[in-house]
């Protein structure tokens, strides 16, 4: 895949395919998206247009760069993912010591930090020092699910593009089950029901945001059409669907057990 293939962003796809094109390229950047939207995609289609060897400002999904990206083996991208519940300093640390080291394979290197917006403060802050003095050459990219959690100096020396749902095979699915969730709890099934559908579609904290989001999309697409559907529901019920969704994610956030959280949900909005 590669940025114009990317659907429902047409703007921020302009957007980075010029910066890409041009080369006029800031040292951080962050996506900012929901739980369900592929963010390191994205990243991996913007790394693609930036270093392309064929079409740069596009990428080609042919050319040996773009292949090793496809691959994750391209040897100057770094990524760094949260150990457990957040991105300690420890992981930081070492990304700058990687960061300080001469690109393999082209003249860039470029990192991108995944839930960006778990990392500890002493980490944001440890990451700042990167941020003020990048290496020649050096690109971080930040995907966050909610910027609110990184510190001010942070966000501001980083280019920040919000990043709404676009269609990938793992989002289909994702709207697939939070429509048969949504549906299952307008019929009023069972809980054996809904617990099992659950049981199949949220087995973990990752993949119950996902449904979360999903479902968030369905309510709100409900509360402004007119449709069969939608005249199945009231106003007030849909908002208050959308308020219980949003407090089972900030459950999930504080830590709390998954089933758990889930559960209460379809209790509370199937009533």
């Amino acid at each position: 895949m590669i940025l114009r293939d990317i659907d429902n962003n047409r703007k921020l796809m302009e957007r980075l395919g010029y910066l890409s094109a041009s080369q006029n390229l800031s040292h951080a950047y962050i996506f900012e998206g929901d739980a369900c939207v592929d963010k390191e995609l994205l990243a991996n289609c913007f790394i693609k247009a930036i270093l392309c060897e064929e079409h740069q400002g596009e990428g080609c999904d042919s050319c040996i760069s773009c292949n090793k990206i496809n691959h994750g083996n391209y040897e100057d991208i770094l990524y760094v993912a949260a150990d457990g519940k957040s991105i300690k300093d420890e992981a930081i640390e070492e990304l700058q010591g990687r960061l300080q080291k001469k690109p393999f394979f082209g003249d860039r290197n470029i990192a991108v930090i995944k839930q960006a917006d778990t990392m500890t403060v002493r980490a944001q802050n440890r990451l700042l020092k990167t941020l003020e003095e990048p290496p020649r050459g050096t690109i971080l990219i930040l995907l966050s699910e909610n910027t609110e959690n990184l510190i001010p100096t942070i966000l501001s020396r980083c280019v920040a593009f919000r990043v709404e749902p676009f269609e990938t095979p793992e989002y289909g699915q994702i709207k697939e089950n939070a429509q048969e969730l949504v549906r299952m709890l307008l019929n009023r099934d069972p809980f054996y029901a809904l617990k099992a559908k659950l049981g199949q579609v949220a087995e973990d904290k990752d993949a119950a945001m996902k449904l979360l989001d999903g479902m968030e999309l369905i309510y709100r697409d409900l509360a402004i059409a007119n449709t069969r559907e939608s005249r199945n529901y009231t106003k007030e019920s849909i908002y208050r669907a959308v308020e219980w969704i949003e407090e089972a994610r900030r459950d999930l956030q504080r830590g709390m057990n998954t089933g758990y959280a889930m559960k209460n949900l379809m209790i509370k909005i199937g009533g």
